[in-house]
This record gives C-alpha cells, sequence and structure tokens, in this order.
C-alpha cells in the first residue's frame, strides 16, 4: 500500500511542482517525502522512480500534443535519434532515475538517523 501510495504522490508532486520549480528542488522534495513516509531501499527507488518516470513521459507527451510544435521530431533528429517517440523514452528514463534515486536518498537519510538498540543480549 506505501509502493501504491508513494509512486501517486510522487507523480503528483511533480506534475504539481516542476512548471514552477527546477528538478533538482523537486528531487529534493521526493527525499523529504520519502524519509516522511518510510519505504524501504528497493519499494522507495522504483516507487519514486515510477511516479517521476511516469510524470515526465506524460507531461512530455501533453505538452507536444497540445502545442502541435515539429520541435520534438527536430530535435530527436538533432540528436541522431529518428523520431520524437526515442525522445520521450529517453525523457522517461531520466525521470524515472532522478525520481529513483531521489526516493533512495530519502530512504536511506530516514535509515541513517533510526535508533539502533543499545542492548543487543537482551541485558
Amino acid at each position: 500500500m506505501k509502493f501504491i501510495l508513494f509512486t501517486f504522490l510522487t507523480a503528483l508532486l511533480v506534475i504539481v511542482f516542476n512548471p514552477f520549480l527546477p528538478y533538482w528542488a523537486v528531487m529534493i522534495i521526493i527525499a523529504l517525502m520519502a524519509a516522511i513516509i518510510g519505504n524501504k531501499g528497493a519499494g522507495a527507488f522504483f516507487a519514486g522512480g515510477l511516479g517521476m518516470g511516469l510524470a515526465w513521459l506524460g507531461q512530455s507527451i501533453y505538452i507536444s500534443a497540445i502545442s502541435g510544435s515539429p520541435l520534438p521530431e527536430k530535435m530527436a533528429g538533432l540528436m541522431g535519434l529518428g523520431s520524437d517517440l526515442a525522445l520521450f523514452v529517453i525523457t522517461a528514463v531520466l525521470g524515472f532515475l532522478l525520481g529513483a534515486f531521489s526516493a533512495l536518498s530519502g530512504s536511506l537519510f530516514r535509515r541513517f538517523f533510526k535508533r539502533k538498540p543499545d542492548n543487543i543480549y537482551g541485558r
């Protein structure tokens, strides 16, 4: 349940704050949210990655469809990718990696400050 909640919140956060904040500020917010929610390592990694990757993919397709601009096709041609679909996939993969490592950093940050038991032998 935490995985789905964190994925949804990450996507919502990216959609709301990405137009106003730079990507690195959104990454810090994702890390803080991961530290607060408390997902473990792999769960936080994949939930943050899916949330941000899907949000970036959706936003890039939406902006391209609404504007009707040939810019994505021209940029894909300049980069040697062939089609704008490859550019959208690269955008989604980059968003996945940024979101995933942000959430993993937040999860590890929480684990770093978690108290460890002092009495390991039961005395």
